[in-house]
């Protein structure tokens, strides 16, 4: 554990509770992609099935099942509690064109042909390309509400210190995860347009996400 990897749970956890607050206390998941956040569900899912077969620290097991209630709540109130205010017809992305990627790739590449390696490889390839149905969405109605903006912000920062993290490891211990480096920096990429508006026209003028992000 080091302070980038700490300051990156940490907006993670802001993000995803951002999010779900968002959709608690508007009692509208508009402008909001269920795909996205069942592909988060499912990263979650492949990823803590080590919370059956190990233990590493108390906060490791705590911070894991809140992310896995948090993501499961989430698409509750998507899909179920707050269906009608669901955008369907704009959360048109192929989550096809995702998941056979990502499976098949998963089964070529990882470091233990193994199932729980295999999945948790799954669950690292299909994060670096969950958000793409939520700006997908965006890039589609043109508008984003200004708590989307947070909650992509705080998911853009968390990969962002996450690379710093693997910077800080690399130089500290040695040890360079390259699967997770790799999908952790193509995850990144698609946040830089995000960042640049933000950051230039503010949280109150942030409309548009453009084309070529996604």
């Amino acid at each position: 554990m080091n302070v980038f990897r700490l300051a990156g749970d940490v907006s993670h956890l802001v993000a995803i509770i951002v999010l779900f607050l968002k959709i608690w206390r508007s009692r509208s998941c508009a402008g909001i992609s269920g795909k996205s956040q069942v592909l988060f569900a499912l990263v979650f899912t492949t990823r803590y099935l080590d919370l059956f077969t190990s233990f590493i620290s108390i906060y490791n097991t705590v911070m894991k099942v809140v992310f896995l209630v948090l993501a499961y709540a989430t698409v509750y109130l998507i899909y179920m509690r707050f269906r009608n205010s669901y955008d369907s017809e704009n959360d048109s992305f192929r989550v096809e064109f995702l998941l056979v990627p990502v499976a098949g790739l998963s089964f070529l590449e990882n470091y233990a042909f193994t199932p729980l390696e295999i999945l948790w490889t799954f669950s690292i390839y299909l994060e670096s390309v969950a958000i793409l149905p939520q700006l997908f969405m965006i890039t589609k109605t043109g508008e984003a509400e200004s708590i989307t903006t947070h909650y992509l912000f705080f998911l853009g920062l968390y990969r962002a210190l996450y690379l710093a993290n693997w910077v800080w490891r690399y130089h500290t211990e040695g040890f360079f995860d390259q699967i997770a480096v790799v999908s952790g920096v193509v995850q990144t990429i698609f946040y830089c347009d995000f960042f640049y508006l933000y950051f230039t026209r503010g949280e109150n003028d942030m409309p548009v996400i453009p084309a070529h992000s996604v």
